[in-house]
């Protein structure tokens, strides 16, 4: 028995340490500050289109009045409480609701370009979140799920640590040594990549449900629905395995992203598979945005150190624009 209390307590000893080591190890914010610049874009321009009939979509008569919007909430305007709430659904007058929506952008551009990053950071998660309440169910889809998972989750590391202008400013006052490791990078990405998993799982099962997924028709149906085509890809049609091939592949894919994303050995495969997917489904569905949030979302299965290969040099070039020769003493 003490034999076997010491094997338990062994093991025991190295699972907890690997659930330490998986999401406390201090790792380097390159992939989050990454996710930060392309999701920051990403929520400025997804929410700058709202600008072309921001009052139908957001305003107390628009498609959604409040009236109905309470209804849905299961809730009184008169006083009762929800536990959805948004900021939006307290305001009646347009110059307010402009007001509000202007602030949002800027929040969301100098998420983007790195400035006051932990600041706006939290500021952009709490806009993306009230957009995404107030426009429910009207309007609230995948990409809008996607956008409020990446700002939430960017707000808890130190996304500006690198690729931002608060790295240049701290550049400007002298700072020009290496950006250190955080516990708190690595608990984002590691919420953004459980987050990821959850997607893509939950998306196979839901597609189980349906009889063309199982027949092979789907993607067919996708493809030739003129509702979302954007590329004429219909020719497909006439090598039906294909058709069936790329259905069943979609749901394989999914279902097993959350097991196999994680191995060394088949992580390049299924991002790879992921980048094609979404790249098909940007290019021929006409769901651009959505394609790319979810190419961004997989960004955070990169490595730091290839992050930094491709990132690194882009951001060295801009910081010699604007610093000078005391870029080229940087990390």
């Amino acid at each position: 028995m003490t034999g076997l209390r010491l094997a338990l307590a062994e093991y025991w000893g190295d699972v907890w340490e690997a659930w330490n080591e998986f999401w406390f190890a201090p790792t380097a914010p390159a992939a989050l500050s990454a996710i930060r610049v392309f999701a920051g874009a990403m929520l400025f321009y997804t929410h700058l289109v709202w600008s072309f009939d921001l009052s139908a979509f957001f305003g107390p008569n628009g498609w959604l009045p409040l009236d109905l919007y309470a209804r849905e909430r299961g809730y009184d305007l008169e006083g009762g409480h929800s536990y959805m709430w948004s900021l939006f659904q307290h305001i009646q007058s347009p110059t307010l609701l402009w007001t509000i929506h202007i602030v949002a952008l800027v929040c969301f551009f100098l998420l983007t370009i790195g400035l006051f990053s932990r600041t706006t950071a939290v500021l952009s998660a709490f806009f993306a979140i009230m957009y995404a309440t107030r426009v429910t169910p009207g309007a609230y889809f995948g990409l809008d799920k996607v956008n409020c998972m990446l700002a939430m989750y960017l707000m808890l590391g130190p996304c500006g640590a690198r690729y931002s202008v608060d790295r240049l400013l701290n550049m400007r006052r002298g700072a020009t040594g290496e950006v250190p490791t955080s516990t708190w990078a690595n608990v984002a990405i590691r919420l953004i990549q459980l987050h990821m998993c959850a997607f893509y799982l939950f998306a196979g099962l839901g597609k189980l449900e349906g009889q063309t997924w199982w027949d092979g028709y789907a993607i067919w149906r996708s493809i030739a629905s003129s509702e979302y085509q954007s590329i004429d890809v219909t020719w497909l049609g006439h090598y039906p395995h294909l058709m069936n091939l790329l259905a069943h592949g979609t749901v394989l894919f999914e279902l097993f992203y959350p097991f196999l994303i994680w191995p060394r050995f088949t992580r390049p495969w299924m991002l790879a598979t992921a980048v094609g997917m979404h790249l098909f489904i940007a290019s021929c569905m006409g769901m651009i945005t959505f394609g790319l949030a979810m190419l961004i979302g997989n960004l955070a299965f990169v490595k730091p150190a290839t992050v930094r290969k491709v990132m690194d040099p882009l951001a060295r070039r801009f910081a010699l624009l604007l610093l000078g020769d005391r870029a080229g003493q940087s990390d």
